[in-house]
This record gives structure tokens, C-alpha cells and sequence, in this order.
């Protein structure tokens, strides 16, 4: 079996501009969507699930908010239960830093790298995307870390607009620079996604114009240089 979709958003989800979920809630065949408001462990994660299930009631879809906040949760056998028999997982914005500690090498990524396998839709949103490449661009200045590696060979720079994304370029710039040879380094715009179909192909949707560097230069073939990965 093929894996599902892979949405990486710059930003900015859960509203107006993101209409692109109403597709994406097709593709998944599901009214209901896992939330995990882990990066926003510290900034009322509770309001990033009301956030979700708000925009995604206008589809009458039901969303379900997976308190995975600590280590703890996240080697919960219910909470990786909950992700592992779900259709659609969304990973919201917050600390990119906190999510990967949270999750690396635990019960409920395992679960959820194990539904997008058996062709769940998983999105993630600034951090959310951010973490789910590896390597990682680390939010401290842009060099480049251990991502969870849900996709391998490429890296994300989210240019949304909350606090930890990178409204200015300037994180994508150092993060051009310092990508080793035939890295492909992408800057995704707020309410804007990168798609990987399950045919493993690369493809935008949203507002904005994915950028696809490498070797320090803007990749001609745009998302074509994503391919393979």
C-alpha cells in the first residue's frame, strides 16, 4: 500500500486561505481529524483544538484534540492507539523544538508514521512541518538538526507569520547557505501546502509560491527536485 498525503503548511492554518483542507479531508475519506496540539504544549494548546475544530465544522468534520503535550503522552498505548486507526492526523504550529522532544522515537509517531504508511492524510503546520523532514532547520538559526524523518533528504523553512516562523526570509537564507551539496532547502508561505501525493510526487496548493533551493541557487525544476523523496 501506498503512503497517504503528506500536506507541509507554511502557517497560518485553521484559516480562511486554507481552504485547501476541504480536499485533503476528501482524499483522507474521513469527517474527523486528530489534532495534535503539541508544539503549543505552553500557549493554551486547548485554544489551537478549538482553533481546528471551528474551521473544520464548516465541512461538518469532527475534530478530536490528542492532549500529547510530554514525553508521557507521547508513550501513552491510547494516545498511539487514537493516532494509529486514524484517517487524518493534523500536527498544529507552535515549538518546533518541543514537538520533535516530545515525539522522536516514541509510541505515537511510531503510530502515526504507521497510518500514513497504510495511506492516512497527515498535515503538519509551521513546527508541525518543520519537524516532520530530516534533517530539520533548527528554529535557533537555521542550520540544520535531526528532524523525525517522516520524509527523508529535504528540508522546511515555514514562512508564516507566528512567532516561530520566518516572516523575513532571513532563517531561509542562512538555511540555504548552510544545506550540504544536493540538499533541496523549501520555503513554504503561510496558508500554503506542499503536498506529497502517494505516487510520490510534489505539488502546492494555497496562497503562496513554494520556493525550492539548492546548492544555494533557486532549483529550476521547483518541486521536480523533490522527487524521490
Amino acid at each position: 500500500m501506498s503512503p497517504g498525503i503528506l500536506a507541509l503548511v507554511g502557517g497560518g492554518e485553521w484559516t480562511p486561505g486554507c481552504e485547501f483542507d476541504a480536499r485533503l479531508l476528501e482524499a483522507a475519506g474521513t469527517r474527523k481529524v486528530v489534532v495534535l496540539p503539541t508544539a503549543a504544549a505552553f500557549e493554551h494548546p486547548e485554544r489551537r483544538v478549538l482553533a481546528a475544530a471551528e474551521w473544520f465544522s464548516q465541512w461538518d468534520a469532527e475534530v478530536e484534540g490528542l492532549m500529547v503535550t510530554s514525553r508521557a503522552d507521547a508513550q501513552d498505548d491510547g494516545a498511539a492507539a487514537i493516532v494509529g486507526s486514524a484517517g487524518f492526523v493534523y500536527l498544529g504550529g507552535g515549538s518546533p523544538l518541543h514537538l520533535r522532544s516530545v515525539l522522536k522515537d516514541s509510541k505515537v509517531f511510531a503510530a502515526l508514521r504507521a497510518a500514513w504508511n497504510a495511506g492516512a492524510v497527515v498535515a503538519g503546520a509551521g513546527a508541525g512541518a518543520l519537524v516532520l523532514s530530516d534533517p530539520m532547520v533548527d528554529p535557533r538559526g537555521g542550520a540544520l538538526t535531526v528532524g523525525l524523518g517522516l520524509v527523508e533528504g529535504l528540508a522546511v523553512v515555514p514562512l508564516g507569520d507566528d512567532l516561530q516562523d520566518d516572516a523575513h526570509g532571513a532563517k531561509l537564507h542562512r538555511s540555504v547557505l548552510l544545506a550540504p551539496p544536493g540538499l533541496p532547502v523549501v520555503g513554504i508561505p503561510a496558508r500554503t501546502a506542499v503536498l506529497r501525493d502517494p505516487e510520490g510526487t510534489w505539488r502546492s496548493i494555497g496562497e503562496g509560491d513554494p520556493e525550492v533551493f539548492v546548492d544555494g541557487s533557486v532549483a529550476v525544476e521547483g518541486l521536480g527536485a523533490l522527487a524521490g523523496r
